[in-house]
């Protein structure tokens, strides 16, 4: 340990934090060690994987502002990417920040034992802006842990073990929601997983429906079924008409829990405040997280109808979790000021609107270049554009990026790139979007010779 060495080097970056613009001497410094720095202390790997988007490696964020960000040399990006969905509202919403300032000023924690109140009156709004009767909440850190929480409600609740869940689902990587997941590069370097998993085919409801018949047939019970509403990271893949409603079905029919994850789906992201709430179905759990922070600051929850929250839960209140940053009060404050700017703009209505605006045109370049898009589609600002293969993606993700769009793929790879921006980037900066795809597409088109 070299204490002398660290505090010098705390110093220099504490200095940086606090400055609105770099000198390009510490644009260059920082970039250079950005690049070490992860090489040597977080994972090697993470700047390989960086070069699928970029050409360029030593690419590092400084700044943001509404539905842009910059590097530490200034240049700045359109996000098309979202952060995979975080930024429904922009970046650095004014709107939003100012609560969150203010909170701060006031009180950052809370002392984990006293009633801190924004806990409850983001519970309450949470109970009136969710379908049907969900009413109890519990607010968690990122999107695995409210998974793990949601999984464990239904163990608990239910008293009942088994789920059945599906082939490409995602629900995070911690043990009990990758166990849940359904793609084998997250799950086979940890098997045996949780047992009593059983996935199925993701929008063939009687696939469901013979699943539980099944287990429960041998004498098993099943606690819950859980879904993506629409699979984010498997590519954007929409069930059909009624899938939704039919499982709700099936497990009313079989006293099986329904566990909707609109982690990615919720807030506004299709079109609805809740995709389930566009189909017209209630969960008994619902998860939700991304942009319920506005892109200010992490914290995810769940919430579930009030015959769930049995005697047990009201006699010990941290059976469930207790996390110790969760619905803390500057998460609170950010998610509530999320919920009321959303309301004032009708942010979901926006994002339907300009979602069918952003489809029409990238469809329209399907049509140019068919031998180079495979597929586009998407509800809302929830949009994959698919390729034939995942170099040819990889390919079109570092166009756009040369052209100074972020767009990404899913974790793995670039077959499907995907399209999240925020409700509210305008149309100008969509044509553009556009324009940039479509030179994309073309340069791609040559360095393939499709």
């Amino acid at each position: 340990m070299c204490k002398e060495k660290a505090v010098k080097e705390l110093e220099d970056v504490l200095s940086w934090i606090e400055k609105d613009r770099l000198s390009p001497d510490e644009a260059r410094r920082i970039t250079t060690e950005s690049i070490d720095n992860y090489n040597s202390y977080v994972n090697p790997g993470w700047l390989m994987y960086r070069k699928s988007v970029s050409t360029n490696a030593a690419f590092v964020e400084w700044t943001d502002h509404d539905n842009s960000f910059s590097d530490v040399n200034g240049e700045e990006f359109i996000d098309c990417l979202g952060g995979f969905g975080i930024y429904m509202c922009g970046h650095r919403n004014p709107e939003i920040l100012r609560y969150v300032k203010a909170q701060l000023d006031h009180q950052a924690l809370h002392s984990q034992e006293l009633v801190d109140p924004l806990r409850g009156y983001l519970a309450r709004v949470m109970a009136e802006i969710t379908p049907g009767d969900l009413q109890y909440c519990f607010f968690t850190n990122g999107g695995a842990e409210a998974v793990e929480m949601a999984i464990k409600l239904a163990r608990i609740a239910s008293g009942k073990r088994w789920f059945i869940s599906t082939v490409g689902g995602f629900h995070g990587k911690s043990m009990g929601a990758v166990s849940m997941g359904g793609k084998n590069t997250y799950r086979t370097p940890y098997l045996p997983m949780i047992q009593q998993v059983q996935h199925v085919q993701y929008g063939v409801a009687d696939d469901i429906r013979k699943a539980i018949k099944n287990l429960i047939t041998v004498g098993e019970t099943v606690a819950a079924v859980i879904l993506e509403p629409i699979q984010g990271e498997a590519g954007i893949i929409i069930p059909p008409e009624g899938y939704l409603k039919e499982v709700r079905q099936i497990c009313d029919e079989y006293g099986v829990l329904l566990i909707f994850d609109e982690i990615q789906t919720g807030m506004g992201r299709t079109g609805a405040m809740w995709r389930c709430e566009a189909e017209g179905v209630v969960p008994d759990i619902m998860t939700y997280g991304k942009a319920f922070g506005g892109g200010v600051m992490p914290i995810t929850g769940i919430i579930c109808r009030p015959s769930l929250w049995i005697e047990p839960l009201v006699e010990n209140p941290w059976l469930l979790g207790s996390p110790t940053f969760g619905g803390n009060p500057l998460a609170c404050s950010a998610a509530l000021a999320t919920i009321a700017y959303m309301l004032r703009h009708d942010i979901p209505k926006q994002a339907g609107e300009k979602g069918e605006y952003l489809l029409a045109g990238l469809r329209a370049l399907r049509e140019k270049y068919p031998e180079v898009l495979s597929d586009v589609r998407g509800i809302g600002l929830m949009i994959g554009v698919e390729f034939p293969t995942s170099e040819i993606g990889y390919c079109f993700a570092k166009e756009m990026f040369a052209r100074r769009i972020m767009t990404a793929g899913t974790l793995v790879n670039a077959k499907t790139i995907r399209f999240e921006p925020a409700a509210t980037t305008t149309y100008e900066e969509f044509d553009k979007v556009l324009s940039c795809v479509d030179g994309a597409l073309e340069a791609t088109k040559k360095e393939y010779k499709l």
